[in-house]
């Protein structure tokens, strides 16, 4: 490094090498590095370095030129001379450069290779006034305390400072160590030693005021900061640390991938706007915060609900009602309202999904044919049993507020489906309960009626949710039992029970192969005689449905698997021959309850959830005072048809042929056997009066007539439901 000597305006050639900076402004007595990288610049170094090492630096009026012309550098610099040079593996010059006195650009004399300028020094005049010896010393007071806040000025330049008497030099010395503008230094640089103490005297104010109110705060937040607080500063002061070091910080990285499965997602705008909102408060959550979890499960929630996601529909209603004739034998009504549901959507997208209620005996085919549904549209199908639920929250979700708070079924059904237009089942309607924790049938209205769930509110999402794409169906066995409010949303189709024929098909078309594949049997293993299948569902079955059907083909399949298995048979032909030995002795009677018409018994039908049965009821006389006695397990309904059956016979004895008096000389007793089984309803009054008529008159009533109907006292028999 040369040695430093002082350079009197006497040494300084009128024309020198000009080098232009960008963003920054050297000052007389500043020693700096400096990056000398552009070609201009590069030459007018190596020209200094040639000379006498001076060259004078100006700053450009605008940063961002690159090759700038005199128009666009600044008229007043600095003269400074090169003290050392290095160079990086890059190419760039470091230069360490010292101010040495203001000089301003007279004209510039060269441009290529590199700038020259010819200028004219301006050295600050050593002569000080009482005024100017007053800015001095408040300046010097000023900057004392500054020095003192900011700790950043080294001692040896406090001590320069300190010990300088020239007010120019001063000025330079202490706006050093000031975070001045760029304009401000340039105005520094411009101004007389008196302009330049009053300039420096307003910034050293300002930022001795900005140090003094940062060290305030930094008081008052120590003062308050209690084991928690300070806690929370060495957990964040660590992930500062953990950052510096590249180590992953888990919040911030959490938070991001939050935030980018958010993007992501396509979420409609108010629920985007919820999402980043808890996002918001996750990211200012402390770590370990029990409430962190909760957002995270909501958040998570979110994003795996099906808000736009959908399928398109198969509307192709030819191939569609084939693939319900592959999966179902008869049920003609359902079919057919499945294919109008697709026409319609053909002709009128928009069209909201209808409620279908598919109400009918066990193992008929209402879930199946959900699926089979599902399938002809092409939708997803998800299926929640409302079998036993008794709290609304299971249909609405619980509070975010409770503790392990999760969405309702249904929002939990669009999960599992992962569109927002799944074929939806709600199996067992019928069996919704009531209790003190709410009533699932009303949460279920706003999730059906299709003016409201266009905006369903869960009530853990507390986000609209739209449902009126989904297609629901409801089964249940029994209408009665649904709520009249509920009932009015649905549009019920009732699926009979099979008769024997379809009972028959349908076991050699479907139960018959599944069974066959689930036992690991072939078709040559094992054949079904149809009259054994006739056997069967006569003999040991008595169901409006095949679920027991197809246990009991299922039962023979494994005597023959067990067979084929152990090499004892390779084909086995059931038939009504060996049925017996395969299932047992029958579990049923076939055939007529009674074998000669008799007095006193009348056929009647009865009709359950279960399907519909043939019960005999019985009437007799004995001598008394005109008592009525009904035994049979009877409930309410048909004790009071046994009194109505009663009246009727006794007000219509003329008609009858039969003593009028008879009520006043016989007690009456009706009994319906099987005692052991409740039994009520409404429809019994036919079978009840005729019974007693038949005892009362002596005619026997023929066996093979069955019937059912609640009678009125004059004698009309009323219309059946629920058949």
């Amino acid at each position: 490094m040369p040695e430093r000597t002082d350079v009197t305006a006497k040494d300084i050639k009128d024309v020198l090498p000009l080098l232009p900076l960008k963003g920054t402004v050297i000052l007389p007595y500043q020693v700096a590095p400096l990056g000398v990288g552009r070609q201009k610049s590069l030459k007018a170094l190596e020209a200094s370095l040639a000379g006498d090492r001076l060259l004078v630096l100006v700053a450009q009026k605008q940063d961002d030129i690159e090759d700038p012309t005199a128009e666009d550098l600044r008229k007043v610099g600095t003269v400074c001379r090169v003290v050392q040079v290095g160079r990086q593996p890059d190419g760039v010059l470091q230069v360490i450069i010292e101010g040495v006195m203001r000089a301003e650009v007279v004209s510039v004399e060269q441009v290529s290779p590199h700038f020259e300028a010819r200028i004219s020094t301006r050295p600050d005049p050593a002569e000080k006034d009482l005024e100017l010896e007053a800015h001095m010393r408040g300046v010097v007071s000023q900057f004392e305390r500054f020095a003192r806040f900011s700790r950043a000025v080294a001692p040896e330049q406090y001590a320069q400072v300190m010990q300088t008497e020239e007010p120019g030099k001063l000025a330079d010395l202490v706006a050093q160590h000031l975070p001045v503008k760029l304009d401000e230094r340039q105005q520094l640089l411009e101004k007389t030693p008196k302009e330049r103490l009053d300039l420096l005297s307003q910034i050293l104010s300002r930022e001795v005021g900005i140090l003094e109110l940062e060290r305030k705060i930094q008081n008052r937040v120590r003062k308050q900061m209690e084991k928690s607080q300070r806690e929370y500063f060495l957990k964040e002061q660590m992930k500062a640390i953990q950052q510096e070091l590249g180590e992953a910080d888990e919040r911030a990285s959490e938070v991001e991938e939050y935030k980018k499965k958010i993007e992501a997602a396509n979420l409609p705008d108010h629920v985007k706007e919820k999402a980043l909102e808890e996002v918001g408060r996750l990211e200012k959550m402390p770590p370990m915060v029990a409430e962190a979890v909760v957002v995270r499960t909501y958040l998570d929630w979110i994003l795996a609900t099906p808000w736009t996601v959908r399928t398109e529909d198969r509307l192709n209603i030819q191939e569609a009602r084939t693939f319900l004739d592959e999966d179902h034998y008869s049920l003609e009504k359902p079919k057919e309202r499945v294919i109008e549901y697709l026409a319609v959507r053909k002709l009128a997208p928009a069209s909201k999904g209808p409620i279908l209620c598919f109400i009918g005996p066990p193992g008929v085919g209402k879930t199946s044919m959900g699926k089979s549904i599902a399938r002809a549209l092409g939708r997803k199908f998800v299926r929640i049993s409302l079998g036993g639920v008794r709290d609304e929250a299971e249909i609405r979700g619980h509070r975010r507020t409770y503790v392990g708070a999760l969405p309702g079924r249904i929002v939990q059904g669009l999960k599992t489906a992962g569109t927002k237009n799944p074929v939806f089942m709600l199996d067992e309607i019928d069996k919704l309960g009531v209790d003190w924790r709410g009533d699932p049938s009303a949460a279920l209205l706003e999730a059906l009626d299709p003016e409201q769930n266009h905006s369903f509110s869960d009530h853990y999402l507390e986000l609209p949710l739209d449902l009126s794409q989904v297609m629901f169906i409801c089964t249940g066995n029994i209408l009665d039992t649904v709520p009249p409010a509920l009932r009015d949303r649905l549009e019920v189709i009732r699926f009979p029970g099979y008769i024997e024929e379809e009972k028959i098909k349908i076991a050699e078309q479907f139960l018959i192969p599944k069974q066959r594949g689930q036992n690991g049997l072939k078709d040559e293993h094992i054949v079904f005689a149809e009259e054994a299948l006739r056997r069967i569902s006569r003999e040991y079955t008595r169901e409006a449905g095949v679920r027991n059907l197809e246990r009991e083909i299922a039962a023979i399949c494994r005597k023959v698997a067990t067979e084929v298995a152990m090499e004892r048979a390779t084909s086995v032909r059931v038939t009504v021959q060996n049925l017996h030995k395969i299932l047992g002795p029958p579990k049923f009677r076939y055939g007529l309850v009674e074998k000669d018409d008799e007095v006193g018994i009348a056929m009647g039908l009865i009709y359950s959830e279960m399907g519909g049965d043939i019960v005999s009821v019985e009437a007799t006389l004995m001598r008394g005072d005109g008592k009525l006695q009904l035994t049979g397990q009877l409930g309410d309904v048909l004790k009071e048809s046994g009194q109505a059956a009663l009246s009727y016979v006794r007000s219509r004895a003329r008609r009858l042929n039969i003593d009028e008096e008879f009520y006043q000389k016989f007690d009456v007793h009706i009994h319906i056997p099987a005692g052991a089984v409740p039994k009520d309803g409404p429809s019994a009054g036919i079978t009840l009066a005729t019974a007693l008529a038949s005892a009362v008159s002596g005619r026997a009533v023929r066996k093979v007539v069955a019937m059912t109907g609640e009678i009125t006292l004059r004698g009309k028999v009323l219309p059946i439901g629920g058949v």
